[in-house]
């Protein structure tokens, strides 16, 4: 999770002036884990619901209102700048949107540029899924002119100095020489175009998700700064605007909006307009356990930053700020209204409903499972069931297809539900190839479908993988780990040839249990791990493995 670091002197400035232990205290309950004090120099980390806080400037306005400094909601003057952007239709299927933003007056030194780029790559991974959902640029104003056009140029075309060298660079030189434009191409490389984002004069501001230009450059002289979020989501690329222009308008800053034209539309960004909600009393006391009144649940809303109206003796309506993108539900207030309250005042107490406990069916069967993995000489493993597409797809040789993925990842790594185990074993023998060999491992657990008839259900399957790894693995002896397997649990199995892209061609074989009404079939397949997946988890050794799917 992301971890942000400033000095105590930071919040100070910012108008918090509570001391540090009386800090050390408080921090913990708005939602954070203090990593490291040591003079007066705290590191903090977040979760990612609250991309907001991912800069000082964020969690000195949280504090503000946790401590009754300031309350309700803040108001950010924003005038227009009479500044166009035009955006070109090219665009729409490459990354069709873009957002804009002017802050003028900030104050720029050493810490604060490292502190703003920290946060910029912060949101890039909370929100941008590593800028492939939604990345962000940041120029210094005063180096160009508008109007500005988001373009769509071809690989050869517009040359410009990127950040980090001293030498002209195409696009497409820029993806395959510059680190970042390696690291980043698969973004943008798969269309004949390129997104590009230029001023009246041609100067080339960005090659957005991947660069920016040398040209608009921050340095500590920057007085003025034109933000720029590009992406495939439109509802994200806004949100990742209005949390890094308030963040610079917490720190004096003063926001002009910008006017974007695309094909068919018109569009004023940043939108700093709060949303509406509304919450239930009763639901309040239901759900936090609290004998909250209406009153006592307007002050609790006002010291998270919102405005809130008493309608009546059992709702309220808030008002909630547009850098709170993690406000979706009236839940979403009510934990907000616990957390203002103090989570260390709420006190535990046990239920007045007795219980006794069992197994539920679809767990019991895991233990039969585990019994004869064990027998037959493996050791358990467990993963996580959140993965990545890299670790799911890529490294094994595989296409990316439909999935379930987390709105709101906690990390690059935990960006999709998995659907398969193998990946998680590979992970785990990668983590520990250091350790003696033979190393023979197995899981079983659950992984999530997305239904091929209906996209928006699922279904949950379990499944169990093994994998072997040693000098001598083969496919005989992955058979003969299935086989018995299949006798230890009574079923006859089916076995025929099979070609996957994880194993080597002509050494897979998948496996189903014979026709038998009385069993629950199975489905799998088992045989030797192609080279280059090997060689994609940094493995020196063959790996052999099968994993099996329940049907019911």
């Amino acid at each position: 999770m992301p971890v942000i670091t400033f000095d105590y002197q930071d919040l100070v400035d910012l108008g918090v002036n509570i001391g540090p232990d009386k800090l050390l205290e408080v921090l913990p309950m708005m939602g954070s884990d203090i990593e490291d004090f040591e003079d007066n120099n705290f590191k903090v980390e977040f979760f990612p619901n609250r991309p907001d806080q991912l800069s000082v400037e964020g969690v000195a306005r949280s504090l503000k209102g946790f401590l009754g400094i300031e309350k309700g909601l803040p108001c950010y003057s924003q005038k227009k700048s009479n500044m166009k952007v035009f955006v070109d239709e090219k665009l729409q299927h490459i990354r069709p949107y873009i957002s804009f933003a002017v802050v003028e007056n900030i104050t720029m030194d050493d810490k604060k540029l490292k502190q703003v780029m920290d946060f910029q790559e912060d949101l890039h991974w909370v929100i941008g899924r590593d800028r492939k959902k939604v990345a962000i640029g940041i120029h210094n104003l005063d180096v160009i002119e508008p109007p500005f056009y988001y373009k769509a140029t071809l690989p050869q075309e517009n040359s410009f100095i990127p950040l980090d060298v001293e030498e002209e660079m195409t696009p497409a030189e820029i993806l395959e020489y510059h680190e970042t434009g390696k690291k980043y191409a698969t973004l943008v490389n798969k269309y004949e175009r390129y997104p590009l984002i230029v001023d009246k004069n041609k100067q080339v501001l960005s090659l957005p998700p991947i660069i920016n230009g040398e040209l608009t450059k921050l340095t500590e002289k920057t007085k003025n700064i034109l933000i720029d979020v590009t992406g495939t989501d439109l509802k994200a690329v806004n949100q990742a605007l209005n949390i890094i222009s308030t963040s610079f308008a917490e720190a004096g800053g003063k926001i002009k909006s910008l006017e974007i034209v695309y094909p068919d539309k018109i569009m004023e960004t940043p939108d700093l307009d709060p949303k509406k909600r509304l919450v239930q009393v009763e639901k309040v006391r239901q759900i936090t356990g609290l004998t909250l009144n209406e009153e006592n649940i307007r002050e609790l809303l006002n010291r998270s930053r919102m405005d809130a109206e008493i309608i009546s003796p059992q709702e309220l309506k808030v008002l909630v700020p547009a850098y709170r993108q993690d406000i979706l539900h009236e839940v979403d207030l009510i934990e907000n209204i616990a957390i203002q309250y103090c989570f260390n005042n709420i006190h535990s107490y046990l239920p007045d409903i007795a219980t006794i406990a069992q197994t539920n069916n679809w767990y019991s069967s895991d233990n039969i499972l585990r019994d004869i993995m064990i027998g037959l000489g493996y050791q358990e493993v467990m993963s996580l069931m959140l993965t990545n597409e890299e670790n799911h797809y890529h490294r094994l040789r595989l296409e990316e297809n439909e999935r379930v993925e987390v709105a709101q990842p906690i990390s690059q790594d935990r960006t999709m539900i998995r659907k398969s185990l193998l990946n998680g074993l590979m992970e785990f023998l990668e983590d520990n190839k250091h350790e003696e060999l033979p190393q023979k491992i197995f899981e079983v657990g659950d992984v999530l479908y997305l239904d091929p008839h209906e996209e928006t259900c699922t279904q949950v399957f379990k499944k169990i993988a093994a994998a072997v790894t040693h000098s001598h693995a083969n496919f005989t002896e992955i058979k003969s780990t299935v086989a018995a397997f299949f006798e230890n649990l009574g079923y006859e199995m089916e076995i025929d040839s099979y070609e996957h892209p994880s194993y080597i061609s002509g050494r897979c074989a998948k496996v189903k249990t014979v026709s038998n009404e009385n069993h629950t079939p199975i489905l799998g397949f088992f045989g030797e791990l192609h080279p280059e997946v090997i060689s994609n988890f940094h493995l020196e050794y063959p790996v052999v493995a099968f994993e099996l799917r329940f049907e019911s």
